[in-house]
């Protein structure tokens, strides 16, 4: 069980860059480490929290690994976890 954050790369509001937080076994997981970093609940998009830069340091302090974001998204898939945005 592991909560993984990508770099913050991402353009986003407030001029921040923004990284993705997920979880690679379970969105209950994910729900709770997003508590406890203080992540409001409308951060969650589909499968994974928007988190920006300003948070990135507390998430790896809290225990997330720093992984690409290539590899957030390759266990992301391979934990069956991926939800895409319907058409």
């Amino acid at each position: 069980m592991t909560v993984l954050i990508d770099p913050p790369q991402w353009p986003g509001p407030r001029g921040l860059m923004w990284s993705h937080l997920v979880s690679d076994s379970s969105l209950e997981e994910l729900h709770e480490f997003a508590a406890r970093l203080g992540v409001p609940a409308r951060g969650f998009d589909r499968d994974h929290y928007d988190v920006p830069e300003t948070v990135h340091a507390r998430a790896v302090a809290l225990g997330a690994q720093e992984v690409s974001s290539y590899e957030l998204l390759r266990r992301l898939v391979a934990a069956g976890l991926r939800r895409r945005k319907r058409r």
